[in-house]
């Protein structure tokens, strides 16, 4: 049962540490690009949803240029006793690359749909701008906003590529759910990939579910046109 119940813990830690973090930068991100009116907005967001369409094994080897021993802020932070290559917590960075375009594409949506009269209403009642943003423009998104964080759990979830190139695949430390299927399938165990394999769809499959039924109304009924 060790075989099942480790790697789906450390499955779950590494998926919601990375969700917690990319709900905070996609959501912070998000908004900004919302109301930012530039030319250039279209292209930072380009960018910044590059992990969406990029192989996994490319986002790993960036990760691995970028904080492996010899990478300029891998170096930087093995100077404070910080190493993240073949940890659990460079899991967390990979997965939080890969899930944050998710929370972004999902927030900046919802974020554009809010009216913005409402915020206008608040500024003039004497609120900041930061009130206004945890007082009107947060909660009337929230919906939209949940739906993208639940997303990015599930794609975190079923991290592989970016997770193996940078965590590797040692047993109860960086073995997670995906990565305990392909050694069981190279291993021949076909009974154990199963089990690992229904367990990990059935978990993504409960995801989507609770995602959909936090779309808002109004959304379903366009993709219902």
């Amino acid at each position: 049962m060790s075989d099942l119940w480790i790697p789906l813990l450390l499955s779950l830690k590494v998926a919601g540490w990375a969700t917690l973090f990319a709900a905070i930068f996609g959501i912070a991100v998000a908004f900004l690009l919302s109301r930012w009116r530039s030319p250039l907005c279209n292209l930072v967001d380009s960018i910044l949803t590059l992990p969406m369409v990029l192989p996994p094994t490319v986002i790993g080897y960036y990760l691995l240029v970028l904080l492996g021993r010899r990478g300029w802020l891998g170096q930087w932070l093995s100077q404070w006793g910080i190493e993240l290559v073949f940890t659990w917590q460079g899991a967390v960075v990979a997965a939080t690359v890969v899930a944050f375009p998710l929370v972004l594409k999902s927030a900046r949506a919802a974020f554009e749909d809010v009216d913005y009269r409402l915020e206008d209403a608040g500024i003039v009642l004497g609120l900041s701008r930061l009130q206004v943003f945890f007082r009107v423009s947060l909660p009337l998104a929230m919906r939209g906003i949940m739906a993208g964080v639940l997303l990015a759990f599930a794609r975190a979830l079923g991290e592989f590529g970016a997770t193996l190139m940078i965590a590797g695949s040692i047993p109860g430390r960086t073995q997670t759910l995906s990565i305990s299927i392909y050694e069981a399938v190279q291993a021949g165990n076909d009974d154990l990939a199963m089990i690992l394999v229904l367990v990990t769809s059935a978990s993504c499959i409960a995801v989507l579910w609770f995602a959909g039924l936090l779309t808002p109304a109004q959304q379903r009924h366009r993709g219902a046109r």
